[in-house]
């Protein structure tokens, strides 16, 4: 007998500021109606009520219709442990989180207190049940849940700057190191969820937005963590373009995802300053997407599951047009194949080899 498969899509920063909401899944929807289980990323809060935060950004309160964009392309589980969670503190996060859960989205990644934000949703499709954890590594002071403080899964870093020689004037090295206790806390729930179910899904808010192949000290000491305390695939989001695709010690780790559903409201002067202090040249065609040129290139990670783990990993090629909505990528695409080259580049250094098969290009 054939052993029951699931399949599970995963997609990168969904947020857009315009509307009409049901109008950027028009390309993208068939192939998101084909799968068993759709993951994604929210990267702004959906609420009326709250206060600026010190460390906020105010354009990421949208108004709670416009969540619609999750429901209109059918996400089964959404990730709410972004670094905007708390911008209008915990009333918004709230909102967001029923709002999602009142449209039939398991979430992820934040709650009420610390145990809550750390319980993992888990779905089963075809007799296979699979586990979803959430943190972020980038919350400002107070944005992580607490024993009685709302807020997001924290798996915050520690910074240092060592010096590369004795000679002054010499940029230093950036040393990231996760918090001890953080990274206890996220092995202590891979291990439960283990027990839970059949496969276990990481998603991590993390790394260095808009610097093409940057990825920080302490991301792959994570995720090799994560491979040997039994994660069976990692979805990374928040550096807004694609970055690595890795292997550790077998297990999948999608650095960046990139952005999925995801439009900023038209801001030169903010366009000149992220080009300014992150050294990357802006695309004209994009205004409302201002994170530099590779902000358009896009994946979806997709995963065959069954209750003995992962069998596939593939990734979908995308590419997000001037209307902002992602288009999947064909063989036989010419911008299929610069796709494939430049993640086979964004991935150099990184155990892994991409084969393509049919519309899909297969990690190994």
């Amino acid at each position: 007998m054939t052993e029951p498969t699931v399949v599970l899509l995963g997609c990168g920063d969904i947020g857009p500021v315009q509307e009409p909401m049901d109008a950027y899944s028009t390309l993208v929807k068939p192939t998101l109606q084909a799968a068993d289980i759709r993951f994604g990323q929210a990267e702004r809060i959906y609420s009326e009520r709250g206060e600026f935060q010190l460390h906020g950004l105010r354009h990421g309160r949208l108004a709670p219709h416009m969540a619609s964009v999750f429901s209109d392309c059918g996400f089964d589980v959404v990730s709410v442990a972004g670094n905007h969670g708390m911008d209008f503190g915990p009333d918004a996060l709230m909102d967001t989180i029923d709002n999602l859960r009142g449209r039939g989205i398991r979430t992820v990644g934040a709650g009420r207190n610390a145990e809550e934000a750390r319980r993992p949703a888990i779905v089963e499709k075809n007799g296979v049940r699979v586990a979803f954890l959430a943190y972020c590594s980038l919350l400002a002071e107070n944005y992580d849940a607490g024993p009685d403080r709302p807020g997001v899964a924290p798996l915050r870093v520690h910074t240092y700057y060592e010096a590369v020689e004795p000679q002054p004037g010499i940029p230093p090295r950036v040393v990231t190191v996760p918090y001890e206790e953080d990274m206890v806390a996220v092995l202590d729930d891979i291990a439960a969820a283990r027990k839970a179910a059949d496969v276990v899904v990481l998603s991590l808010h993390w790394g260095v937005h808009f610097i093409p192949r940057l990825i920080a000290e302490y991301q792959p000491i994570v995720a090799n963590a994560a491979a040997r305390a039994g994660v069976d695939i990692i979805l990374g989001h928040h550096a807004h373009i694609p970055k690595a695709i890795g292997m550790h010690h077998g297990m999948a780790c999608f650095y960046s995802l990139s952005n999925f559903i995801f439009t900023t409201r038209e801001n030169p002067a903010r366009a000149r300053e992220f080009a300014r202090i992150y050294g990357i040249e802006q695309d004209p065609a994009y205004p409302r997407l201002a994170f530099g040129t590779d902000a358009k290139r896009s994946l979806i990670a997709k995963a065959v599951l069954s209750k003995k783990g992962v069998d596939r990993v593939s990734f979908l090629p995308v590419l997000i047009d001037t209307q902002m909505r992602p288009e999947v990528l064909r063989r036989g695409d010419p911008r299929f194949d610069e796709a494939v080259r430049y993640m086979d580049w964004a991935s150099e250094g990184f155990e892994h080899r991409f084969a393509i098969e049919g519309d899909e290009v297969v990690v190994s």
